[in-house]
């Protein structure tokens, strides 16, 4: 089994940043993909962006540009930089871990992040 630890998030105004980090631990393998996703209350659970271990990264279109995600493979942390922040970006923030061709996930409990003025 794999747990992941969430933290970072928190209340910003539009145009701050935000650094969201979060811990893996448990049965970890060595070929693996990380990644953030947001869900706003009444929308479904949206990728934000993950990371493999070989550090290809993916980015949704709306994130492009301001955010920018990073991972630590001796401590198997995983990071996200929220840059230009918008009102749009309020959600709760999930970080995801699966392993190489295994489609089944493990979930963080999720960090909230509120961007308002």
């Amino acid at each position: 089994q794999v747990q992941l630890v969430e933290s970072g998030g928190g209340l910003v105004q539009p145009g701050g940043s935000l650094r969201l980090s979060c811990a893996a631990s448990g049965r970890i393998f060595s070929g693996n993909t990380m990644g953030w996703y947001r869900q706003a209350p009444g929308k479904e659970r949206e990728l934000v962006a993950t990371i493999t271990s070989g550090g290809t990264t993916n980015y949704a279109d709306s994130v492009k540009g301001r955010f920018t995600i990073s991972r630590n493979n001796i401590n198997n942390s995983v990071y996200l930089q929220m840059n230009s922040l918008k009102p749009e970006d309020t959600a709760l923030y999930y970080c995801r871990y699966n392993r190489l061709y295994d489609p089944v996930p493990y979930w963080g409990k999720g960090t909230l992040v509120t961007v308002s003025s």
